[in-house]
């Protein structure tokens, strides 16, 4: 399997933060937003990697490449640990990179791929969504085993969402596992009361090849972008699509900054180095009286 990643955007709900700096390499406890999205696509058995960078994003190559000189001196004083995070980190995969010039759309991003992608299936995973336990592409490349057609990864979201995200009409088939549906369609942020579904495409999908020749076709729809839901609809009409429901925060969003900052949370409460001090921590700013207005 391949991956492709689009981390084209201006993370302009960042600025001034992402104003020099690409919004994939803020961080995540210790990692950079990106290291955990590279890091999955690994873990599911993709060893070639596509990432879509834009203008000023040179310090995703960076991070991924090897830094000769820090290693030396991590090996000089000592520091193992700290060694051998640094070059595990570049011997993930092999990586390459390919330019968006003009920020037209998710679906135009994924489309910069095709050369890359040939007649293979391959996994896309969005570069600001991040799934620590990993489980999500194995569930996809299970369904599509079966099916050999695209299959996407859902959530339930609150009803007061769905305008948020891009929501699926489809039909259980328990014939397939728990939480598989084969769509009928879908739809790109509806209202409360247009929505079909509470189930939220959640930025993790496996695609056939077959939908980088719809994108080649799709003109662009919402915002003035390519957009990749307006492309799935269309693959709905050559092929089946099916869809993988998870478990409520499997991923978590860091695209904005309230997303990102439950992230960080969420993980540190999780992870045995972090999680007493910050538990006291939390409780004594919830306890700290409010400034008066």
């Amino acid at each position: 399997m391949k991956a492709i990643i689009p981390a084209a955007g201006l993370g302009t709900r960042f600025l001034p933060v992402t104003k020099a700096q690409p919004k994939e390499m803020l961080p995540v406890l210790d990692k950079p937003i990106m290291q955990y999205v590279v890091e999955e696509a690994a873990a599911a058995g993709a060893a070639d990697i596509l990432l879509i960078t834009g203008r000023g994003k040179r310090v995703l190559e960076d991070h991924f490449d090897r830094s000769a000189e820090l290693e030396r001196i991590l090996a000089a004083t000592g520091a193992e640990e700290k060694l051998k995070k640094v070059q595990t980190i570049s011997n993930l995969a092999d990586i390459f990179y390919v330019r968006q010039k003009a920020p037209k759309g998710l679906g135009h991003a994924i489309a910069r791929g095709a050369a890359f992608v040939g007649n293979e299936p391959f996994y896309v995973l969005l570069g600001d969504v991040i799934v620590p336990d990993c489980d999500i592409l194995p569930r996809l490349k299970a369904v599509y085993d079966h099916t050999k057609v695209s299959v996407i990864a859902v959530q339930r979201v609150t009803r007061n969402l769905v305008s948020r995200y891009g929501i699926i009409d489809g039909e259980s088939q328990t014939g397939l596992g728990e939480g598989v549906y084969k769509l009928h369609g879908l739809v790109e942020k509806p209202s409360a009361t247009e929505a079909p579904s509470d189930l939220a495409i959640i930025g993790r999908y496996l695609l056939t090849p077959a939908v980088m020749d719809v994108l080649a076709q799709t003109q662009p729809g919402a915002g003035g972008e390519i957009q990749l839901t307006d492309a799935l609809v269309a693959l709905l009409r050559q092929e089946d699509v099916y869809a993988v429901e998870v478990e409520p925060y499997a991923a978590w969003d860091t695209g904005n900054v309230l997303s990102w900052l439950e992230a960080n949370v969420a993980l540190a409460l999780s992870d045995e180095r972090y999680v007493d001090e910050l538990q006291e921590m939390l409780l004594q700013l919830l306890a700290k009286p409010k400034s008066a207005e």
